[in-house]
């Protein structure tokens, strides 16, 4: 097993777009609703600028097989909410970040490198934060063997 990488990386406060949606895959619904939006204004064009995050909302629970999935992309001050997507203010914060594969990964699937990003917070200096983590993916267009995300656990210290 390879030894998790951790980094502390400090996002700014951004203005983003927002879109959801719940089923047993919402994580590519919510993503062709995203695309769909993103693609024709060339947000998607530039991932420097318009970086696209994501986030279980609500989270998976044993009770019932549905669940939520939300994106948000980076967008500017002229962007309003409109029937498509909901424009909020994030605040920013600073993060522990460390790097998986969606599937196949060396420190185990993305729940347990979750974890594993939680535990060692915990033996860090720093406490973890109980607002929105975040995952980023690398390329919007890699397929799920292939895709590799950013984990953001938010953390205060």
């Amino acid at each position: 097993m390879s030894e998790l990488d951790v980094r502390i990386v400090r996002l700014e406060p951004m203005r983003v777009a927002s879109v959801r949606a719940t089923s047993t895959e919402p994580e590519h619904e919510a993503w062709l609703k995203l695309q769909a939006w993103a693609e024709p204004r060339g947000l998607l064009d530039d991932l420097e600028k318009h970086p696209v995050f994501g986030f279980n909302n609500p989270n998976p629970s044993e009770d019932r097989e549905e669940y939520g999935y939300e994106f948000w992309i980076r967008v500017d001050e002229d962007v309003e909410s409109d029937d498509v997507v909901r424009v909020l203010e994030f605040q920013g914060g600073r993060y522990a970040v460390t790097t998986c594969k969606l599937m196949n990964d060396p420190n185990g699937n993305m729940p347990e490198v979750w974890m594993k990003l939680y535990e060692w917070v915990k033996e860090s200096e720093y406490e973890w934060q109980q607002t929105q983590e975040l995952e980023k993916p690398h390329d919007l267009t890699s397929a799920d063997d292939d895709l590799l995300l950013d984990l953001f656990l938010p953390i205060e210290g």
